[in-house]
C-alpha cells in the first residue's frame, strides 16, 4: 500500500534528479517535461493538483502565484546564472506528495545546495525559508489552530525582512484523501492542527523591492505531539 511517506520520497527523488538535469539552454517546458516523467517513472500514476505535476518558475516569474488552473509553463530558456522555483504534486492511488525548492544555477552548474549560492539576495532568500521551516517546528503544537499558526508564522516572514507571496495569503494546507476536504493555514481557519493526519508548510516569500521568489515546502505530521517532517 502506498503511503505519503513513498509519495514524498518520490518527490525529492525527482527533485534532486531535476537539480541534476538543469543547465542551460533548457526551456521551463523541457525542465517540467522531465520532472514529471521522472515522477511517473519512481511511482506517481498520476498528478493531483490540477493534472500539473511540476510548477516550474524561473528568474522574475519566481514571484508569481496563481492557481493551477490558471498555470501554463512560461515561455523561458535557462541562462548560466538563474533562480528556479519548482512545485511538485505526485499521486498514486489517491495518496497525495507535496514537495517544493528554490534552485540556484551558476556559470551553468545547478549547486547542490542553494544556500551556498554567491548571489546575496538568492542566498539569503533560500536561507530565509530554512529558517522559517525550523521555526515551525519549534513553534507548533497540536491544539494550536490553523490560523494561530498562520499569524504566527506570517509574523516570523516580516521579522525576517519578507512578505508572503500566496495569491490566497495562506501558508500551506492539509493533506486529504479528497482535494474538496483540504483546508488552508490561513486566517479564519479555526480548525485544530491535530483535527488532520498532515499539512504541508510552504512559504512562498520575497523581499520588497525584490524581482525573485523563495519556495520551500514539507509535508509535516505530529509525533507524540512534537511536529515532524515527512
Amino acid at each position: 500500500m502506498v503511503s505519503q511517506i513513498d509519495m514524498q520520497r518520490i518527490a525529492r527523488r525527482a527533485m534532486e534528479a531535476t537539480r541534476a538535469h538543469l543547465e542551460p539552454g533548457q526551456t521551463l517546458a523541457e525542465i517540467r517535461e522531465f520532472c514529471e516523467s521522472t515522477m511517473r517513472r519512481l511511482g506517481a500514476d498520476s498528478f493531483w493538483y490540477w493534472g500539473i505535476g511540476a510548477f516550474v518558475f524561473a528568474g522574475e516569474s519566481t514571484t508569481r502565484s496563481i492557481s493551477g488552473r490558471e498555470y501554463q509553463t512560461p515561455d523561458y530558456r535557462l541562462g548560466h546564472n538563474e533562480i528556479l522555483t519548482l512545485d511538485l504534486s505526485p499521486q498514486c492511488d489517491g495518496v497525495w506528495g507535496d514537495f517544493a525548492r528554490t534552485l540556484v544555477v551558476e556559470d551553468g552548474i545547478a549547486l547542490d545546495d542553494a544556500r551556498d549560492s554567491s548571489c546575496t539576495e538568492w542566498r539569503d532568500g533560500v536561507s530565509a525559508e530554512y529558517v522559517l521551516h525550523a521555526q515551525l517546528l519549534d513553534t507548533a503544537r497540536p491544539w494550536q489552530t490553523f490560523e494561530e499558526l498562520a499569524a504566527i508564522m506570517n509574523d516570523r516572514i516580516r521579522d525576517l525582512g519578507y512578505a508572503n507571496l500566496d495569491f490566497r495569503g495562506n501558508l500551506g494546507h492539509s493533506i486529504p484523501r479528497n482535494g474538496e476536504d483540504r483546508i488552508y493555514l490561513e486566517r479564519g481557519n479555526r480548525a485544530r492542527l491535530d483535527s488532520v493526519e498532515s499539512f504541508t508548510f510552504e512559504p512562498h516569500i520575497h523581499r520588497a523591492g525584490s524581482s525573485f521568489g523563495y519556495k520551500h515546502e514539507n509535508v509535516y505530521e505530529f509525533a507524540r505531539g512534537r511536529l515532524s517532517e515527512l
